[in-house]
C-alpha cells in the first residue's frame, strides 16, 4: 500500500517592493517644496496671495504667490544690501577726507590741501578708513543675504531650526580649531581701529623690522633693510615700536679734538643748523622744526662730542642725519677744526 504524500502549495516569497529612483525621489522633493509655496497662500494668504487669486486659477494663484514672494525677498535683500554699501562708502569717504573747520563750512570754503605732518596723517586715516569700511561691507553682506536665504528657505517650508543647530555646532567646532585664526583676526581689527601702524610706516614688530608692506585682518607684511619679505600674523605681535607715526628725530653727534675752541665750534654748527632750516628744499617739506645744537654731549680725554637735534617727518631723519654730517664736515674743514677719531 503506497503512501501517499500530500503536495503542499509553496508561496514564493513576497517580493519587495521596488525602489524608487533617484529621479523620482528629486520629483518628490521638488513637489514637497511646492506644495510649500502654496501653504503660504492657506487662510487669508495675504494681499499678495489675493492679487495672484484674482489674476490667476485658484490652482496655480498659491504657487505663483510664493514665487513672487521669494523673488521680492532676494530683490529687497540686494537693494538693502546696495543701500549699506553706499551709506558705508560715504562714510568712509567722509572718515578719510576729514571736516573742514566751521568757520570754513559756514564761508563756503574748501579745506586747503594738507601739507608736511598733516598730510601724511591724512594719508593713514585714509588707509584705515578704507581697510574699516570693506570689513564692514562683507559683514553687511553676510548679515542681509544670510537673512534672506534663511527667509527663502522658511517660504519653502524647509525647517531651518536644524540647519541652525548645525551651522551653530559647526561653529563652535571651528572655533575650538581655529582659535590662533580668531585671535588673529581680532587683533588686526585693534590694530586698524587704534591706527597703531599703516603702510609705509617702518616699525619693530618684535619678529622682524621692517617697512609695512600690506596690512590685512590676518598678517601683517614687513621688507626689511635686506630686501626679505616677513609675514607675521596680527595675533603674535605683543608690542609694535613704530618709527614713522607722527615725526621723526635725527641725532648727529659731532666729535671734535679735545683742545679745539668750544665757542667757536658752537657757533659753526649753529650757521649748518641755520643753513639747512632757511634751505627750501628741506624746510617744512623734510624738517618740520628748526635744528637745535644741544651742545656738548660727551667728553674723553680725546674728543668733545657736540649733538645737533633735528625733528623730521616720519622715516626722514637717516636723510636729514646723512645731510647734517656733509655739512658739518664741510664747515669743520673751512674753519680747519679737525675731527676727533
Amino acid at each position: 500500500m503506497s503512501l501517499l504524500v500530500p503536495m503542499l502549495a509553496i508561496s514564493p516569497p513576497p517580493t519587495p517592493p521596488p525602489s524608487a529612483p533617484p529621479i523620482d525621489a528629486a520629483i518628490d522633493d521638488l513637489v514637497n517644496a511646492s506644495m510649500g509655496l502654496t501653504r503660504g497662500c492657506e487662510g487669508s494668504g495675504g494681499a499678495l496671495c489675493d492679487l495672484m487669486r484674482t489674476v490667476l486659477p485658484d490652482t496655480f494663484a498659491p504657487l505663483v504667490a510664493g514665487l513672487v514672494a521669494i523673488v521680492l525677498v532676494l530683490l529687497i535683500a540686494l537693494i538693502f544690501r546696495k543701500v549699506a554699501h553706499r551709506l558705508i562708502t560715504r562714510v568712509v569717504r567722509r572718515a578719510s577726507s576729514g571736516r573742514a573747520s566751521l568757520a570754513g563750512r559756514l564761508r563756503g570754503r574748501e579745506p586747503s590741501t594738507p601739507e608736511g605732518l598733516d598730510a601724511i596723517v591724512a594719508e593713514r586715516r585714509r588707509q584705515r578708513a578704507e581697510t574699516i569700511g570693506s570689513v564692514l561691507k562683507h559683514i553687511a553682506s553676510i548679515v542681509i543675504l544670510g537673512t534672506a536665504v534663511l527667509t527663502v528657505l522658511d517660504k519653502l517650508s524647509i525647517p531651518i531650526a536644524p540647519l541652525l543647530t548645525s551651522v551653530g555646532i559647526l561653529g563652535v567646532a571651528i572655533g575650538f580649531g581655529a582659535q590662533e585664526l580668531v585671535k588673529d583676526f581680532i587683533a588686526g581689527m585693534f590694530m586698524l581701529l587704534e591706527d597703531q601702524y599703516g603702510v609705509g610706516d617702518v616699525i619693530d614688530a618684535g619678529a622682524a623690522i621692517g617697512t609695512v608692506e600690506a596690512v590685512t585682518l590676518r598678517i601683517t607684511r614687513l621688507r626689511d633693510i635686506d630686501g626679505r619679505v616677513w609675514y607675521v600674523r596680527n595675533g603674535t605681535i605683543t608690542r609694535v615700536g613704530n618709527e614713522s607715526q607722527g615725526w621723526s628725530r635725527a641725532a648727529v653727534d659731532v666729535p671734535v679734538a679735545y683742545t679745539s675752541d668750544i665757542p667757536a665750534v658752537r657757533e659753526i654748527l649753529e650757521e649748518v643748523t641755520n643753513e639747512i632750516w632757511a634751505d627750501p628744499a628741506y624746510r617744512d617739506s623734510v624738517i618740520v622744526e628748526e635744528p637745535q645744537v644741544w651742545g656738548i654731549e660727551q667728553i674723553s680725554d680725546t674728543a668733545i662730542i657736540f649733538r645737533i637735534s633735528a625733528k623730521t617727518l616720519p622715516s626722514k631723519q637717516a636723510q636729514v642725519a646723512r645731510e647734517l654730517r656733509i655739512r658739518v664736515k664741510s664747515a669743520l674743514d673751512r674753519a680747519s677744526i679737525p675731527i676727533a677719531g
